[in-house]
């Protein structure tokens, strides 16, 4: 089993800045790829980025220009560095990570608790 403890999440006033951290324990074997997803209240959950593993992202067009992730391999650790941020980035953001818990096996999602940004007007 793979858990995902996030952090960075907090309160911000519209065009600041916040860095989402998400870090895996548990038992695994490698780490595939990682993400960050969202949902604001009333609304359907989204991909907002993803990384793969040899760092390939993709970004939800939303964010485009303002979000960036990254990964840190030795740590197992994603990233998301929020800037400019709007009061329409306001949601729960949930980290995902693929991990392969044992060899032979196929990877498996595991999602984070959520952390709540919000962005004050």
């Amino acid at each position: 089993q793979v858990q995902l403890v996030e952090s960075g999440g907090g309160l911000v006033q519209a065009g600041g800045s916040l860095r989402l951290s998400c870090a895996p324990s548990g038992s695994f074997v490698r780490i595939g790829t990682m993400a960050w997803y969202r949902q604001a209240p009333g609304s359907q959950r989204e991909l907002v980025s993803s990384i793969d593993t040899a760092g390939r992202t993709n970004y939800v067009d939303s964010v485009k220009g303002r979000f960036a992730i990254s990964r840190d391999n030795a740590k197992n650790t994603v990233y998301l560095q929020m800037n400019n941020l709007k009061p329409e980035d306001t949601a729960v953001y949930y980290c995902v990570m693929s991990a392969l818990i044992q060899w032979g096996s196929g990877y498996v999602n595991n999602w984070g608790q959520g952390t709540q940004v919000t962005v004050s007007s």
